[in-house]
């Protein structure tokens, strides 16, 4: 997915057209629902976030709704990465 946004981005770039991606950590939706209800295992999850909580669809909401504004019209090419710190380890 990344070198396929980097590359739409390039080839499209003269045409003013952007190309970015968003790329979510742990997000508390339906999708993670069974590990939030399991107390134990979501806790020692956890501690291993760097900002010690889960994410929520706001937090990966405002990152897409910065992509589609114009104040990020030079931004293209680019991966943003939306989890609580977890690829910076």
């Amino acid at each position: 997915m990344r070198l396929f946004t980097k590359a739409t981005a390039v080839q499209h770039a003269k045409e003013n057209i952007r190309c970015n991606s968003v790329h979510p950590g742990p997000i508390a939706t339906d999708m993670i629902k069974d590990m939030l209800e399991n107390r134990a295992a979501w806790e020692q999850r956890l501690r291993r976030l760097p900002m010690g909580r889960v994410g929520t669809a706001d937090d990966v909401g405002y990152g897409v709704l910065y992509l589609a504004s114009d104040e990020s019209s030079y931004v293209t090419g680019s991966e943003l990465v939306i989890d609580g710190g977890t690829t910076a380890e």
